[in-house]
């Protein structure tokens, strides 16, 4: 029985080395990709971490899966993170598209959302790792950023 667990979706590789420097700050906790999720892994978990890509302003369909199919309450008790991988905001981007992300956000809120609902414990803030180009590479930085997070 688990009682760390990093779960993650990646469609680029960027989101998997996130997931992978988490774990391994974490004490090299075990780190699966969403589709590998069992309902065992999460039955005596007392430490989990989420993160997918933002792709269309939300998670993968693998993630928003997983998600849905949580019970409620069934993380009751778990302290739980989420995060993304996202290109960054920057004040230079279309108006249109400013309002877009300001009205959908990121994958990291429908993470969140969805583990609270699953009753998780949710203290640390979400965070989101940017990477350069929608198949990314990561920007310089982001793996030390994400170990210092998880660290909170």
């Amino acid at each position: 029985m688990l009682e760390k667990l990093v779960i993650y979706d990646s469609v680029f590789g960027n989101t998997a080395q996130v997931a992978q420097a988490i774990g391994e700050a974490l004490g090299n906790t075990p780190v699966k990709q969403v589709k590998d999720v069992q309902p065992a892994d999460l039955e005596a978990l007392k430490v989990l971490f989420v993160g997918s890509p933002t792709r269309a302003f939300r998670p993968t369909p693998a993630t928003m899966s997983f998600l849905k199919g949580l019970q409620r309450g069934a993380l009751s008790g778990v302290i739980a993170a989420a995060f993304d991988t996202r290109i960054p905001f920057n004040r230079a981007e279309p108006a249109f598209l400013r309002l877009m992300i300001r009205l959908f956000g990121y994958a990291d809120t429908k993470i969140t959302k969805a583990l609270k609902k699953a009753g998780a414990s949710l203290p640390l803030e979400p965070a989101g790792f940017g990477v350069m180009d929608t198949e990314g590479p990561l920007i310089e930085g982001e793996l030390e950023r994400a170990k210092a997070w998880q660290r909170k």
